[in-house]
């Protein structure tokens, strides 16, 4: 029997040295990866669609044979175009490509081809443009043609036809080798295919229901060993003894009734969920999820301030300087208004240097300081607290598990609470967040202007110019963002550094205009925001870096540039900047989406100023591997699992898990060790948390 994952892809016949290169692109090196190399989708080609019959405006898939092909530069943008013509007697339809030049050489009159895409029709004639295509030989029919067609994902150089071919071939030789790595019992309990039955049919499905009955398999198991590892982390920092914090009803009382504003009922509710977990013996693991500008911040100040009323220290850790700054000012800004008692508060970044960081480090050390509010600087190794009870981690996806664990070991089993301004769907709740209790605050305090967003083509550029300065005129402020900082020679895009100078000298010439970007010396940065929140701003044109933590009441305008080039998570985050105060603010994209995903964001980002619809609409548009960075734990381990489309999977496998988990908090029984094997090959560092506590 062979071990799979030893073999290497190189000495499969018509793999070799160079193609090894290849496949390695994808990811693949050895026989086991390339048997889970899964399909991205699949054709139905038991009954092809005729030419003829092509639904204008539906995505289709056609054969045909060669009829013509020609190769042009269009007169407007000089780019090259290909167009093939393909014909299957009952039709034509024109296939045409752009910039790929070098197609000519792939096509030749008389050949067979396959084409997925969207048909169009132009001068009457029916048209793909951009199709997915693959040439068909007769040799290649047999898992080609007349089925149920993987479609995989590619890299140059490899084509589908040949991926096809060299994954039919590993499966007749290896298939036998496959490891199940669920048990009998189980698969029989839940009525699910054995994995050889599951890994054929992933791949080559001879109905749609063998393709159904692998894939809720695969994912199955996948989702299960991910939900055994988030609920033994769990497990390993809950059942350790934490910090009980008394906080009785006056404190409550007190804390609520120091600010000048009522707080709204999201926040009081979070607040006593929040009371509830400090005052159990064991430590608190929570997520407050709550969109731009619904007083997170406050809420997380209240866990912050019941570890300085029982005499520990607390942390707030931030993924930029920016972000922490804002943290920092608004607590000593509380404490300056007599809000908040006392309390020692110190910001803590790589900035500091010298003889002040090491005072910093040694006033954290012998308990000097009461909150420490920084960046990942927080978990440098020199940092050591005295009595750390209470930590709070803003933007948990900007950071990782291994970071949030470093943390919360500088403490004593600390209570955590993990805020995100990112609404999180629930079906990516239970998978990235399982070990979690999650509050949110759905509420956005009274008082706010309201935000109309609205889209414009670049040819409508100087309207809305003019708009912002009509805004200027009366008093308020405008934020006016890129993508990029500077132009480049392979970019078409509009630069904030060349835009700036435009508007000095043209546009708003009579105007306040700065620059602000994330690649500036702190100190000038501050300036400018300093600046800016003081009103001696009127437009500051900037970078992402005002994505989060800037706020500004009187700012009102946010102009985003080429708006289709950013994510759907950092148009809301970025609009999220504007309408703090009591006017009403504009949120102007200008905008030419060029793809179906930067529609889908315009689209959506025009529809709702709701966080929570927002993000189930980034979902669906990215799915869930491109939600967060793949850096973030689990999601790169789900190669077929689709936590929007699962759920019921996704429920069942984490019932399964709970039930494992509670029979055998550690695993330690003789039947379990092989999962407890399989989740240390899958996520070795998350296991190795677990075991350490």
């Amino acid at each position: 029997m062979s071990n799979l994952s030893d073999t290497s892809i190189q000495y499969v016949k018509g793999v070799g040295p160079a193609r090894k290169l290849l496949f390695a692109n994808l990811g693949v090196s050895s026989i086991e990866d390339l048997l889970y190399l899964f399909p991205r989708r699949y054709e139905d080609r038991r009954t092809l669609t005729k030419i003829a019959q092509a639904q204008v405006g539906e995505y289709q898939t056609v054969i045909g044979k060669v009829l013509t092909v020609h190769s042009r530069k269009a007169w407007h943008t000089k780019k090259s175009v290909t167009e093939v013509v393909l014909d299957d007697e009952s039709g034509r339809i024109s296939c045409t490509w752009f910039n790929q030049s070098y197609l000519v050489n792939y096509f030749k009159p008389g050949i067979k081809v396959v084409c997925y895409g969207k048909v169009g029709m132009y001068k009457k004639i029916l048209q793909m443009l951009s199709p997915d295509f693959e040439i068909i030989d007769e040799d290649d029919e047999q898992l080609s043609l007349n089925r149920i067609v993987p479609i995989y994902p590619l890299t140059r150089g490899i084509t589908q036809r040949y991926l096809r071919k060299t994954i039919k071939q590993c499966l007749d030789k290896y298939k036998g080798d496959l490891q199940d790595e669920l048990s009998v019992a189980l698969r029989n309990k839940l009525k699910l295919y054995n994995i050889k039955r599951s890994i054929e049919h992933i791949h080559f499905p001879n109905t749609l229901e063998d393709q159904e009955g692998a894939l809720k398999r695969i994912s199955f198991e996948e989702f299960y060993f991910f939900q055994i590892s988030v609920i033994l982390r769990r497990l390993s920092i809950t059942q350790k003894p934490g910090v009980a914090h008394k906080i009785t009803d006056a404190q409550i009382v007190k804390f609520m009734g120091a600010f000048p504003f009522a707080l709204t009922g999201a926040q009081k509710r979070v607040i006593r969920e929040i009371r509830q977990n400090m005052q159990a013996p064991s430590p608190m693991l929570r997520l407050l999820q709550g969109d731009v500008g619904s007083g997170k911040t406050l809420v997380a100040l209240f866990g912050c301030w019941v570890a300085f009323e029982n005499g520990y220290q607390s942390a707030v850790m931030a993924p930029t300087e920016i972000l922490a700054q804002q943290h920092f000012e608004t607590v000593t800004s509380w404490m300056d208004k007599n809000i908040l008692p006392s309390m020692k508060v110190v910001l803590l970044t790589n900035q500091l240097k010298g003889k002040e960081r090491e005072k910093t480090y040694l006033d954290i050390k012998n308990g000097n300081i009461d909150l420490v509010i920084g960046t990942h600087a927080l978990i440098n190794e020199d940092i050591a607290f005295k009595r750390l009870s209470f930590v709070v981690i803003d933007e948990q996806h900007k950071f990782g598990v291994r970071q949030r664990a470093i943390l919360s070991k500088k403490g004593l089993n600390p209570d955590i609470l993990i805020m995100t301004a990112t609404p999180i769907p629930r079906t990516l709740c239970i998978t990235l967040y399982g070990d979690l209790d999650v509050s949110i605050i759905d509420e956005i305090p009274p008082g706010r202007g309201k935000i109309i967003t609205r889209a414009f083509s670049e040819e409508k550029a100087q309207e809305v110019y003019a708009m912002v300065r009509a805004k200027v005129s009366e008093g308020r402020q405008a934020y006016i963002v890129y993508p990029i900082i500077e132009e480049s020679e392979t970019s078409d895009l509009k630069a904030a550094k060349e835009m700036v100078k435009h508007f000095k000298e043209s546009e708003f010439k009579d105007l306040r205009v700065e620059l602000i970007h994330g690649q500036m010396k702190r100190e000038l940065s501050e300036k400018i925001m300093q600046k800016f929140k003081a009103g001696e701003i009127d437009v500051l044109v900037a970078t992402t870096v005002v994505e989060v933590g800037v706020d500004v009441a009187n700012a009102s305008v946010m102009v985003i540039e080429h708006a289709e080039r950013f994510g759907l998570a950092q148009l809301h985050q970025l609009r999220g900047r504007i309408g703090r105060g009591v006017h009403d603010a504009l949120c102007l994209l200008i905008t030419n989406p060029t793809t179906t995903d930067g529609e889908a964001r315009i689209k959506a980002i025009l529809s709702t100023t709701d966080g929570f619809k927002i993000a189930q609409q980034d979902l669906i548009i990215r799915g869930p591997g491109q939600y967060f960075d793949r850096h973030q734990h689990g999601l790169s381990e789900l190669k077929v699992a689709n936590p929007v489309t699962q759920l019921d999977i996704l429920e069942l496998a984490r019932q399964e898990a709970i039930e494992l988990t509670k029979a055998d908090p550690k695993l330690g029984k003789k039947e379990n060790q092989r999962v407890k094997q399989i989740i240390r090959n899958r996520y070795p560092n998350y296991l190795e948390m677990v075991e350490a506590g």
